[in-house]
């Protein structure tokens, strides 16, 4: 390594110690010590395009340890991505392009959103996954379309936390030998140094987790760096770590200490800072000429990387067409014309569970879709999300359309997340619906990425039963309810199941929970597509404002529904609602919701076995919720059901309870 790649390096440095100084706000420790590392790996081995960052065959750079996102922006501003001088003086402003944590689809570059630690170390698993995935589909003799490696930068956190464990764990066993893990290990914490709660020898960890292991002892070696990151490309056969210790905030007079983590430099010891690296003081957000010429040379190859690429995948188009077009349509994520498809909304009218019904619905789109990939954390079997005849995907075979994730929800939640950011893929996974709560970390992050993930959650209420209140969802959906860009289904039958698949595969930015039954559950007389508004009527009133509505949701609306034509038989003027989604009914035109729920029926009543966080939306104050308000009991499901109020009779009483209540006054 010469002398320009050591200023390059110093750049790197000072402008992001810079940029979080002008803040007021910021991580300077990791930029100052980690900037070899990003460096060596951006300059020397990374094959991308700036001028195209979505380029299919890049490889893919992500910054598990998002606090030092100063870095990144400095690397993304270097090496031409789109990013302005102003865009790093505007660090962690609003509306800037470099806000305080990597985020996907605003900053151009950015693989995927980080900022919980580890989330980006099971997001490259999940990276990893997707291009031996894509490979195994597209590549032929003479013609690797997919071809490329993920790498990541973590942090001593991201190896604390459980979800890197999960990931890694499972990267191992898949052999996953394209994914790169470079660790910075610097031995800080905000607390103080790592011996405080973090002793174990990771080295040993990951070498049974089945990777290989590198060490690089001088973080401030370029030529080490770049050995080690080429022994690692070399060995396919296992993922690669690669400790590195460096100094956290290399360079100012705070290096080594906790205090750089998380706080600016300050004016003087930025100063003294630029002093240790040959820089003048007065020399602000400054790129030496020859650096920028530097880097502009390796601008120019990862150009002609992708010009190479795209001629090699036009003789690609010539020799195999059909590839090529089926390509084409997952990289445009096109989904089958289902809206007219009758034999995807016709059923048997015999009773049977949601989560079965989903089943089937599932097998009937992987033969159509064929980019459609997942599975569950151990439970395929209960939550029917296996999909026969595609394979299961192994280190052994990589076009298996299975995925195995093993008893690790919530590093599933953040491979998911990857496997959809990847682009060309959709992606589903399940478990019991009680379990979001391991996942709920990487479900936010996916709406707040705009990722239309599929979560297939099964045995979502009390009518689990005798596994108890452990296993019994009571507050998650007001939970997820809560997500912005989230889309909540819980539907009533099969008829609704399919409008919840329907809306899964066809969502273009939001993730969806299908939020499915484990008992049997009658078959409505309806089309499913009415569905498709989050809320239709089920059994309507003879008035246009109805003595009172009953509103309900999944299991329920059956009992409710009973109730319904009880009270109707006793000239009671009832209209019966069900509301499969509140995301869905909040999308529609005022006209529409109005027409359901209509603003001058006051007396109204929501039926579900959840907690009734969030409902007074709908029923209004003076309206009424049979809900489970405490955690749920241990007994078979009729008789919890009953504990609880939900039957037919307490329905029906509710109501007119409601309506006695009125006219007494």
């Amino acid at each position: 390594m010469d002398n320009l790649d050591t200023a390059c390096v110093n750049t790197l440095r000072i402008l992001s110690a810079e940029a979080v100084e002008k803040a007021s706000s910021g991580h300077p420790g990791l930029p100052l010590g980690a900037a070899p590392i990003a460096y060596s790996l951006w300059a020397k081995h990374m094959k991308h395009n700036p001028k195209d960052p979505s380029w299919p065959n890049r490889d893919r750079f992500i910054l598990s340890a998002g606090h030092g996102s100063a870095l990144l922006y400095s690397m993304l501003y270097l090496f031409g991505y789109g990013l302005s001088m102003d865009d790093l003086k505007n660090f962690r402003q609003f509306g800037s392009k470099t806000p305080g944590h990597p985020e996907f689809g605003h900053t151009p570059g950015v693989e995927i959103t980080t900022g919980p630690l580890g989330q980006g170390v099971a997001n490259g698993v999940g990276m990893a996954i997707a291009e031996e995935f894509q490979a195994s589909r597209f590549n032929r003799d003479g013609f690797n379309i997919i071809d490329h490696c993920t790498y990541v930068l973590c942090g001593d956190g991201c190896l604390m936390e459980g979800v890197s464990s999960e990931a890694a764990s499972l990267a191992g066993t898949l052999k996953l030998g394209r994914l790169i893990l470079l660790y910075d290990s610097n031995n800080i914490t905000i607390e103080g140094k790592t011996d405080l709660a973090f002793t174990e020898d990771v080295a040993k960890r990951f070498e049974a987790y089945g990777w290989q292991v590198l060490k690089v002892a001088d973080g401030n070696s370029l030529e080490n760096i770049d050995t080690a990151i080429s022994k690692a490309k070399a060995e396919t056969n296992a993922p690669s770590l690669v400790i590195i210790s460096t100094q956290i905030g290399f360079g100012s007079p705070k290096a080594g200490n906790p205090s750089v983590h998380g706080e600016p430099l300050g004016e003087e010891s930025l100063n003294k800072t630029k002093e240790f690296f040959g820089i003048r003081k007065e020399d602000c957000f400054k790129v030496p000429d020859e650096v920028a010429a530097y880097i502009n040379d390796m601008i120019l190859k990862g150009i002609k990387a992708e010009e190479d690429w795209k001629a090699l995948f036009q003789r690609y188009a010539v020799h195999y067409p059909e590839l090529a077009k089926e390509w084409a349509l997952g990289q445009q994520s096109s989904c089958p014309q289902l809206l007219d498809d009758e034999s995807f909304w016709t059923f048997d009218t015999k009773p049977v569970a949601t989560r079965a019904v989903s089943g089937n619905i599932l097998n009937y789109l992987a033969k159509r879709i064929p980019n459609l990939i997942g599975g569950s954390a151990d439970l395929a079997p209960s939550n029917k999300t296996r999909m026969e005849d595609m394979g299961d995907f192994s280190a052994a075979n990589r076009s298996g359309r299975n995925l195995h994730f093993g008893v690790r929800e919530h590093g599933m939640g953040a491979i998911a997340n990857a496997l959809a950011a990847y682009g060309g893929i959709k992606i589903y996974c399940a478990t019991f619906f009680v379990f979001t709560d391991y996942m709920k970390a990487s479900m936010r992050l996916a709406a707040l990425m705009k990722l239309p993930v599929i979560y297939v959650m099964t045995h979502d209420s009390i009518g689990v039963g005798q596994d108890g209140p452990t296993h019994q969802p009571v507050e998650h959906l007001a939970a997820l309810r809560s997500i912005p860009n989230f889309i909540d289904f819980r539907p009533a039958d099969a008829n609704e199941t399919a409008a919840g698949w329907f809306t899964a595969i066809s969502s273009p930015s939001s993730p969806i929970c299908l939020v499915l039954a484990r008992q049997n559950l009658p078959v409505l007389d309806i089309d499913g597509r009415s569905a498709l508004k989050g809320a239709y009527i089920l059994l309507d009133s003879k008035n246009t404002v109805p003595q009172v509505i009953l509103i309900a949701s999944g299991s329920e609306v059956h009992i409710t529904l009973a109730a319904g034509k009880q009270l109707q038989s006793e000239g009671i003027d009832i209209r019966v609602v069900s509301m499969p989604s509140w995301f869905l009914f909040e999308r529609q035109s005022e006209d529409y919701k109005e027409s359901i729920l209509p603003s001058a029926a006051v007396n109204r009543i929501a039926v579900e076995a959840a907690s009734s966080f969030g409902w007074h939306k709908y029923v209004g104050l003076k309206g009424d919720i049979i809900s489970v308000n405490r955690f749920g009991i241990s007994a078979p499901a009729e008789e919890i059901f009953e504990h609880f109020g939900f039957t037919a009779e307490n329905v029906a009483s509710r109501a007119r309870a409601m309506l006695k209540a009125e006219n007494n006054k």
